[in-house]
């Protein structure tokens, strides 16, 4: 008997070993700067999405973030949600070829938004969401990937910036990545196609309207010099009736008057 609890407590030590192993080495995968929507990403269309900075120190403070932007799908609007504790800045770079956004050609875009902790920024044990409204997506896209640069404050710079490859596995500094969903009806690039049929549609109403107006305006004239004409018809008939009775009253009164003479 003896034996065997040894047999099970070195059994016992071994797994708690492998256990605490694979929890170490499995960490740092649930632990890196991440993006999330609010809701879905669609392509083409605009979305609010939340860099998720984990602190994975336990003697300093996440006190930088720096997020680059993808040039290969540059995004014209990118409009930071103010964080209370931390300063923002937007950095925008010349594009090589220009984009278009709304009939509009946009030279250049934003390359970095960076956000720095005034206070004590991302403390131990603790994560920070930074919310970030970006747009137009990219319609030929699955994923949008942004490198971040995560500094503490001992000075240490985590670079996030492995981007994931299919099929393989994680790699160690995974960068952020916004996975994009098919666009669904009325939004997206094609809300804006929407809007401008809308407003086609629109302008051929108010021409259609116009036109009706006029006719409208033309019928109403003509109906008008309908009656005009219709009274003074009628007042025509009128005169001639009383002229006709006239003179049947004055042939009669001279047949009378010939008769008496007789």
């Amino acid at each position: 008997m003896p034996v065997v609890n040894r047999q099970l407590k070195r059994a016992a030590a071994v797994g708690a070993v492998a256990a605490s192993a694979v929890f170490v080495f499995s960490a740092p995968a649930f632990a890196h700067v991440s993006v999330q929507p609010e809701g879905e990403a669609a392509k083409g269309g605009y979305a609010t999405v939340n860099f998720k900075v984990p602190n994975e120190r336990d003697d300093a403070s996440t006190t930088k973030l720096e997020v680059n932007f993808p040039t290969d799908h540059p995004l014209a609007s990118v409009m930071p949600q103010p964080v209370q504790g931390w300063d923002v800045k937007v950095t925008k770079s010349k594009l090589d070829k220009p984009i278009e956004m709304h009939g509009e050609k946009i030279d250049e875009a934003v390359s970095k938004v960076t956000w720095t902790a005034d206070d004590k920024g991302i403390e131990p044990g603790t994560f920070q969401q930074f919310p970030v409204s970006v747009g137009a997506l990219p319609e030929n896209a699955e994923q949008v990937v942004f490198k971040a640069l995560q500094t503490y404050s001992n000075d240490e710079v985590v670079r996030w910036i492995e981007e994931p490859q299919e099929g393989a596995p994680e790699p160690e500094s995974p960068a952020p990545v916004l996975q994009l969903t098919e666009a669904a009806d009325g939004h997206g690039a094609s809300a804006d196609k929407a809007s401008d049929t809308a407003s086609d549609d629109a302008k051929s109403g108010d021409a259609a309207e116009q036109a009706a107006g006029e006719n409208t305006g033309n019928s109403d004239g003509l109906a008008r010099g309908l009656g005009v004409a219709g009274i003074l018809v009628g007042a025509a008939g009128v005169a001639f009736g009383v002229l006709a009775g006239r003179r049947r009253g004055e042939s009669a009164s001279s047949t009378n008057s010939a008769s008496s003479a007789s």
